[in-house]
């Protein structure tokens, strides 16, 4: 559906406005479509996000500051979001020997079943793209905020 049918507004001042509310609007369109779907495995996307980045660090654990700054939500709170992911099992945290206020984090065997589990029914699937229309947008978001 078109942006004009989907707010019910047919005149913008521009094409720049149109793209951004356009843009603002499909991102939460995108963010409840996530939401819903996270929800089904009793996650949060920024739980996802986390166990996402630990699978790609394993099986080498990563310290709590570095996972916050590969969130794509900056402003998480990671240590409840980890707290919360550890009584669920998918993640085990330690006292980092170097540094006693920090934590050194792993992804568990069932964080990484889950994440094989989502990946299964295609979590990366919101968006009606082919793979190079997928491409292009993601070179026009890119661009976008260069």
């Amino acid at each position: 559906m078109k942006i004009e049918d989907e707010i019910k507004q047919q005149k913008f001042v521009n094409p720049h406005q149109k793209a951004v509310i356009n843009l603002l609007f499909t991102s939460n369109w995108l963010v409840n479509q996530q939401q819903h779907y996270f929800k089904s495995f009793g996650i949060t996307g920024q739980q996802f996000n986390v166990l996402r980045i630990l699978k790609g660090q394993h099986p080498n654990s990563i310290s709590a500051k570095e996972i916050k700054s590969r969130m794509l939500d900056k402003n998480s709170d990671m240590s409840r979001m980890l707290d919360r992911l550890s009584a669920k099992n998918l993640i085990v945290k330690k006292s980092c020997p170097k540094d006693k206020r920090a934590s050194d984090v792993n992804i568990t065997e069932a964080g990484l079943e889950l994440l094989k589990k989502m990946q299964q029914q295609e979590v990366d699937r919101f968006l009606n793209l082919s793979d190079t229309e997928a491409e292009q947008l993601s070179n026009l978001l890119d661009k976008s905020r260069g």
